[in-house]
């Protein structure tokens, strides 16, 4: 084929490449515009110079700024910057994307309306023939709702709830930076561990809801009592805590300064609240721990705060108490026996002791089982000692119930012997043995178990325990009567009982407290109790024991007096069940 022949099929296949190169620049050109469509419809995009002056941006960084491309072009991002990130951050920014790379991370900018925003930022450098950077391309990803959420799990992490204070896990780091602080700033701090008195009876009388309106109420006049650097935080219940900084460069006018505050506190939460439609008043009781070593920890002084408030509980409430070494020392000798106590019933260190009571001729009617604990290191051990601490840990149920068992276990004994059937035993209840919902069954268990005689069981309530529940008590104790069970108010007098509680209440027996009879000599107003008590049991055919007899001339006034039940030194201290049924036999021989 010659050169002219093959000339047109040259310039044909030619035109075709020119053709296709065209498409190919079309196509291109139009992946392009899409790509850009794609761009500007999900990301804010901005463009600068090499100085980082803005050379253009698109709709989404003009929509986000809440700036129009005039306000914005010409202008460095200093226009959106919020103050939020440290010079360093942008620093470090300026340093990677000059040397060419590709920067990407998360900045927090502010909207001409002064509203932040965060986004999700990738710069990219376009450098020259030097390889020096003459263009920087920013793509921004809006991801302020996601931060939000953040912070909002944040601060639900580190705040209560309920008032919104900050919670125990917030309240331990700031009160371990206010103590690492204390070596650049040496002085005193102080630490309030607060609760309100009486707070279960909110609860209880007026509803949960309305407890939770008050430890709001609460929550609000504290912080108003403190200055912004202190802190107030909730630690849960109705516990809450104040630590204050810098309170005095010595000890004299921290505790002066600390006790003006917790005062303040004081009286302001006393002040009565507004609960529904009811005008309430609750007190607060307040413990306080000083500190001005970096060596304190958080844990340390919260505990003793805590041993401080329990002595202002102890001393009355509604009042404050600081903490002094000797009330650690107190505090740990009162957990070290808390300790042993729980251990007592396994290792039969508990035995009960039972004191006669008797009638004028000093013939015994019955007993009164008494616990005792015989600590295997400490000896005998008090109950006024022990019997409260196994109210607050919750060990009264376990022991209630192994003085129910061994006391009418022994009354199945003596009831066995025909010469002592009618012999009557009392125990004493525990308000939270009698508030359980399974009283009555765990009564009736232990009286089916033991072939006690219900008849002769008699169960010991103090005027405390009617203050609440008065209602369900007497369901349960008409429950129990119907078995046989007779009851006996204890230490009458020394509480601050209705007296129409004895007209409602299924009573058997009065006892007199032996802190009346002790002084009716003595003292005109205990004699004048005395012979109130006797004349309104008579009055009510009820029986009345006098307790805590120990001298002749007592029990000639009590007999003069009309009363005839007695118990006390005079006739026999509390004894082993053994020495009691050796007694048994030595009167009915």
């Amino acid at each position: 084929m010659d050169e002219g022949e093959e000339g047109p099929l040259a310039s044909l296949v030619s035109a075709t490449e020119g053709e296709q190169s065209g498409l190919t620049l079309k196509a291109v050109l139009k992946e392009n515009s899409q790509l850009k469509m794609a761009l500007n419809a999900h990301a804010i995009v901005a463009s600068t110079d090499a100085r980082g002056v803005i050379t253009a941006v698109n709709d989404k960084f003009c929509a986000i700024s809440q700036y129009s491309r005039e306000e914005l072009i010409g202008h460095t991002h200093r226009v959106i910057n919020s103050g939020h990130h440290p010079r360093e951050f942008f620093q470090d920014l300026w340093r990677t994307i000059a040397r060419g790379e590709v920067w990407s991370g998360e900045i927090c900018n502010r909207a001409k309306d002064g509203s932040l925003c965060w986004v999700q930022s990738t710069i990219v450098p376009f450098l020259d023939e030097a390889g020096k950077p003459e263009q920087y391309i920013a793509i921004r990803a809006d991801i302020t709702a996601r931060k939000e959420a953040e912070a909002e799990a944040q601060r639900m992490a580190l705040h209560d709830a309920l008032t919104s204070l900050p919670n125990r896990r917030l309240m331990t780091d700031r009160l371990t930076q206010a103590i690492a602080g204390k070596a650049r700033h040496p002085g005193f701090g102080a630490v309030l561990l607060m609760d309100l008195d009486h707070f279960k009876e909110v609860n209880d009388t007026l509803g949960h809801a309305t407890g939770d309106d008050l430890l709001k109420q609460t929550a609000l006049r504290l912080a108003g009592c403190v200055r912004e650097v202190d802190t107030v935080a909730r630690l849960g219940g109705d516990e809450f805590v104040t630590i204050l900084d810098d309170i005095g460069a010595d000890l004299e006018s921290a505790v002066l300064n600390a006790g003006r505050i917790a005062e303040k506190i004081r009286s302001t939460l006393a002040e009565p609240y507004q609960l529904g439609r009811q005008h309430w008043e609750v007190t607060p009781s307040i413990g306080i721990a000083l500190f001005n070593s970096v060596h304190d920890t958080p844990e340390e002084l919260i505990k003793r705060a805590d041993i401080a408030l329990y002595e202002a509980k102890d001393a009355g409430r509604n009042q404050q108490c600081f903490f002094n070494p000797s009330l650690q020392e107190e505090a740990i000798n009162r957990a070290l026996l808390m300790r042993d106590l729980r251990l007592a019933l396994d290792n039969n260190e508990l035995v009960l002791h039972y004191q006669p009571i008797v009638d004028e001729q000093k013939n015994i009617l019955g007993f009164e089982a008494l616990i005792r604990w015989i600590h295997p290191k400490h000896g005998p051990i008090s109950p006024g000692t022990f019997i409260p601490l196994a109210e607050q840990t919750g060990l009264i149920l376990p022991i209630g119930e192994w003085v129910l068992k061994t006391a009418c276990a022994q009354l199945a004994e003596w009831g066995d012997d025909s010469q002592h059937e009618a012999l009557t035993v009392a125990i004493n209840v525990s308000a939270r043995q009698l508030n359980q919902g399974d009283f009555v069954d765990t009564i009736k268990r232990v009286i089916s178990q033991t072939g006690a005689r219900a008849d002769r069981l008699r169960l010991e309530l103090t005027e405390s325990m009617l203050q609440d529940n008065v209602g369900s008590t007497i369901v349960k104790m008409d429950a129990l009567r119907l078995l046989g069970v007779r009851f006996s108010l204890d230490d009458f007098g020394t509480g601050y009982s209705s007296l129409s509680y004895l007209k409602r209440l299924p009573l058997d027996v009065l006892k007199i407290d032996k802190s009346f009879v002790d002084d009716i000599f003595a003292d005109p107003g205990d004699a004048a109790i005395v012979r109130t008590i006797i004349a309104l049991a008579r009055s009510l055919d009820i029986d009345v024991v006098a307790e805590g007899v120990e001298t002749a001339e007592q029990l000639e006034w009590l007999l003069d007096h009309g009363c005839v039940l007695f118990q006390g030194y005079l006739f026999s201290p509390p004894v082993h069940k053994d020495q009691a049924s050796k007694m048994l036999m030595q009167l009915s021989s």
